[in-house]
């Protein structure tokens, strides 16, 4: 996190409750395109909302703790870190929030540190060049990905790296607000959750969020 880095996160946020996981308190923009503006990067300052799977995902694991209990977790396009900080929350050993965009490393920094969420370490992680394998030894025991089939393109390279997570032994667990490239056949829906969302940034108050694990 540079100072840069850490001036826009803070600048452009104020902390908030996230609606469906209220355990967890996040620096939340009121205004997504201003903020897209400020960044001037091509994709979205995903780092700056909860998403609707990312919701649904932080509350599956809180609520099912053994799931991460103890075990080195990888949060992939971990964005704000809300996933990352549920599992740290449930008991994780270790937990590795990877992102690509340096604004929401300083994100998640700032998140976990406001969370007390010291198993949290942010790392600049690339889909589309990373290993599961390589980015922590051994490669972890869980990987987690929420929101990461919304394009077709992101969805097949995310499809590909969390079929190389299992392969090497890792429980990869997905959750999707029903978006148009689910990989359903590869998938087996474990839960259902109703999640309210901001308004500004989806079709509807309340958005059905399902959680899966990956055959």
């Amino acid at each position: 996190m540079t100072p840069e880095t850490e001036d826009l996160v803070r600048s452009a946020t104020r902390w908030a409750a996230v609606p469906f996981v209220p355990e967890v308190t996040l620096l939340t923009a009121a205004e997504p395109f201003v903020l897209w503006d400020r960044t001037a990067l091509d994709a979205p300052p995903f780092w700056a909302f909860p998403w609707a799977g990312g919701q649904g995902l932080a509350r599956f694991v809180l609520d099912h703790p053994e799931t991460v209990a103890g075990r080195t977790v990888l949060d992939v396009a971990s964005g704000s870190g809300l996933v990352a900080i549920a599992a740290a929350k449930a008991g994780a050993r270790t937990v590795l929030a990877g992102d690509i965009d340096d604004n929401a490393l300083a994100a998640i920094a700032l998140n976990a540190a406001a969370n007390a969420a010291t198993a949290v370490q942010p790392r600049r992680m690339d889909l589309a060049a990373g290993d599961p394998a390589d980015v922590s030894d051994g490669g972890p025991d869980v990987v987690l990905a929420a929101d990461v089939f919304y394009q077709r393109d992101l969805a097949a390279m995310a499809l590909r790296f969390l079929r190389a997570a299992r392969r090497g032994g890792a429980e990869v667990l997905a959750a999707d607000p029903g978006r148009a490239f689910v990989p359903r056949a590869s998938l087996t829906a474990l839960a259902t959750y109703q999640v309210p969302v901001l308004a500004v940034l989806e079709d509807a108050p309340v958005k059905e969020v399902t959680v899966y694990r990956l055959n």
